[in-house]
């Protein structure tokens, strides 16, 4: 009678265990891109890529880019950009970076023929990428302990 129950409780641990792991694959949840509505800030030009975010510091393009980030992002980059190691933390993208930022967005990242981030050209628009790279922008700020005020003074500017 022993035997059988170590026998069992080892079975019960097996499936739970199972049942874990095929939970855990599925926390990502639906990865099919989400819409992200960009209304109420400057349309960019149709066709012709920027290499710095025109976004910079606006509030507004902050708060679209957090919703988009969360709904298109996170599920990678962990929440409110904070990595979980699954994918880069990218609250470490300085402003220097911002073509580095939409290529990679755009064109998605491949190695070795495999898809560790899917192209979101022609998905995404490039008033979203960079709405999200705005979102980004503020948690490099936060996370660098720079100064907010500085951030908002860009958009401000026009800079």
């Amino acid at each position: 009678m022993n035997r059988t129950s170590n026998f069992l409780g080892g079975v019960f641990a097996m499936g739970c265990t199972l049942v874990f792991l095929s939970g855990a694959a599925l926390a990502h949840g639906d990865v099919v891109p989400q819409a992200v509505d960009t209304e109420g800030l400057k349309s960019l030009p149709e066709g012709e890529w920027l290499d710095e975010n025109p976004y910079r510091g606006n509030k507004q393009a902050i708060e679209i880019g957090s919703s988009a980030y969360g709904q298109n992002c996170a599920r990678c980059h962990g929440l409110e950009a904070v990595s979980g190691g699954i994918a880069p933390d990218l609250r470490e993208l300085g402003p220097e970076y911002d073509d580095y930022f939409i290529g990679k967005v755009r064109g998605g990242v491949q190695r070795n023929g495999m898809t560790y981030m899917p192209a979101f050209e022609g998905t995404l628009s490039q008033d979203a990428m960079w709405a999200i790279r705005a979102y980004i922008d503020k948690r490099h700020y936060e996370y660098n302990d720079k100064d907010l005020a500085k951030l908002y003074e860009q958009a401000e500017d026009g800079s």
